[in-house]
């Protein structure tokens, strides 16, 4: 079984910044894509960012600039630097991974809350 483990949500200041970091667990031979997906009240979860293990990188149109994914592959984590953070950005932050096994999977974390707030 795997196992991805969120950390770093919390309380921020509108223009505050804020660090995610999620680790994956288990017994599986690697990691492919992991990524970085959202989810507001009322709203349907929205891609974030995505990294490939060879570290190539995919941004939603609203990061513009603003968040940064990077991994480190020998600790089988994922982070998301978050800055300038705005009102809009308040969500659930959940950590997507495909692992593979025996066949490659796709795993979820279980979501760190961010808010952003005065």
């Amino acid at each position: 079984q795997v196992q991805l483990v969120e950390s770093g949500g919390g309380l921020v200041q509108p223009g505050g910044s804020l660090r995610l970091s999620c680790v994956a667990s288990g017994r599986f031979f690697s990691i492919n894509t992991m990524g970085w997906y959202r989810q507001a009240p009322g709203k349907q979860r929205e891609l974030v960012a995505t990294i490939t293990s060879g570290r190539t990188t995919n941004y939603a149109g609203f990061v513009k600039g603003r968040f940064t994914i990077s991994r480190d592959n020998a600790k089988n984590t994922v982070y998301l630097q978050m800055n300038s953070l705005k009102p809009e950005d308040t969500a659930v932050y959940y950590c997507n991974a495909y692992v593979l096994i025996t066949t490659m999977k796709g795993y979820w974390g279980q979501g760190t809350q961010v808010t952003v707030s005065s």
